[in-house]
């Protein structure tokens, strides 16, 4: 019987190999350390995003517009960072994304006017959605390897992040200015990439799936029957590794990625309108200071990053279809009363309702697209979610203009309902056949 969890220490052919396997334990960790950062850096940006647009003197409407490039310049880079994973691995990519998006986070304090804030959010949201791709690619891999369906805690990392960077935006608005507070964050950045890079890239093997039995009934690509622990781990073992040879997707796989990745789009449209017009919702229509503004998107992340932490043992208990219905439903109810209350603490309850309810949409949807198809998985996965980062801030601007700010938010509550009816529709597709 082939042991589940031994991790293989040399490769084929290799006289003798390395003399200790590689650990999934301190990849796991320095895995989850980028997933943080990506947060911390995503929600430092966010925070000052008022004080941008009063640098720059843009409308709500051509605030959108700018803030399309960050969307826009992860949509572009995605499909490509899903080739770039399979040719040098997604753990290069992550820390060469993690340089990057260190490097390019200072870029949108030093514009005065929208167009220049426009083309370096393009930069900055290339880099953002490349090491988003390579980074879940990677996290597929060892969910595979681990065989427990871990995804949920890698982007609970990534909303403790943010939720840091959001309280410590919160704590220096009024004291720094935006291209000094920014300054310092991308040396944060960059001094974390260079403490935990090393460590990635010494164990890409530690990421490599573990053997897993065959025998009749089983076949390359099967997935356990809907609700089951092997479903809910996003089970990878036929799927092949996100960092190995691409697989050509049949049709009907090809069909249960696509509704992966709509209901993945769905609820990164929520996520984006409360990172980029939340704070500008509390400041301007519930007039909250700067600290409060700041607040809200660090309390979303809270209970995101919270419910996060639970959802592997979510999963395991109740499987992906209940997980994701009542998620959606959640996140609707929350984001009514985000957008609609009168107070500032009543929406920021609202806040925190939503991002317990989107918590586990997105990394349940991906993750399953990745099981299902290796990195093209994912990478169609993630850049159909990051078409709703796409659509929502020049969605959002417009509606803001014509109708209010409160009234363009209560669409996030139209797309997590939408979300929660896909996920109900999906229970039945993990069955089928991942690759030809």
């Amino acid at each position: 019987m082939p042991q589940l969890n031994k991790l293989r220490t040399t490769l084929p052919g290799e006289f003798g190999g390395d003399i200790a396997a590689p650990s999934p334990a301190r990849l796991r960790t320095a895995l989850t350390v980028f997933f943080a950062l990506d947060g911390f850096v995503f929600a430092g940006w966010v925070v000052r995003i008022p004080a941008v647009k009063h640098q720059t003197g843009a409308s709500a409407s051509t605030l959108g517009l700018a803030l399309l490039g960050v969307s826009a310049g992860a949509v572009i880079t995605m499909m490509l960072t899903g080739r770039l994973c399979r040719r040098f691995g997604g753990h290069a990519v992550t820390v060469v994304c993690a340089v990057l998006l260190s490097l390019s986070i200072c870029l949108p304090a030093q514009t005065r006017s929208v167009p220049a804030l426009g083309l370096v959010l393009l930069l900055f949201g290339a880099a953002y959605g490349g090491m988003n791709v390579a980074m879940n690619s990677v996290a597929v891999d060892l969910v595979a390897a681990l065989r427990r369906p871990v995804m949920p805690s890698f982007h609970a990392a990534f909303s403790f992040g943010g939720m840091a960077g959001a309280g410590l935006g919160g704590l220096v608005a009024g004291s720094l200015s935006p291209a000094t507070h920014l300054f310092g964050l991308a040396g944060t950045s960059l001094l974390v990439t260079a403490c935990a890079g090393p460590v990635l890239l010494r164990n890409r093997r530690a990421s490599e799936p573990s053997a897993t039995p065959t025998g009749p009934g089983t076949r390359p690509g099967a997935v356990a029957a809907p609700g089951s622990v092997a479903e809910t781990a996003g089970s990878a073992s036929g799927a092949g590794s996100a960092s190995g040879p691409a697989h050509r997707m049949s049709g009907a796989t090809r069909r249960i990625v696509i509704l992966f990745g709509v209901i993945a789009l769905c609820t990164a449209y929520g996520e984006g309108a409360l990172a980029e017009w939340g704070a500008l919702h509390l400041a301007e229509d519930l007039h909250a200071g700067a600290g409060p503004a700041a607040a809200g998107y660090s309390l979303f992340a809270l209970t995101m990053a919270i419910g996060r932490l639970g959802g592997t043992a979510l999963l395991e208990r109740h499987g992906q279809t209940r997980t994701l219905v009542a998620g959606g439903a959640t996140a609707a109810v929350g984001m009514l009363f985000g957008a609609l209350a009168p107070t500032v603490w009543l929406a920021l309850s609202g806040f925190a309702l939503a991002g317990l309810g989107l918590a586990n949409i997105f990394p349940v949807a991906v993750g399953r697209a990745g099981a299902l198809a290796g990195p093209s998985g994912v990478a169609a996965a993630s850049t159909l979610g990051y078409g709703g980062m796409l659509v929502g801030p020049p969605v959002i601007g417009f509606l803001a203009d014509r109708l209010s700010l409160p009234m363009a938010l209560t669409t996030v509550t139209l797309l997590a309902s939408i979300a929660a009816v896909l996920g109900y529709a999906a229970r039945g597709t993990t069955r089928a056949p991942a690759v030809e």
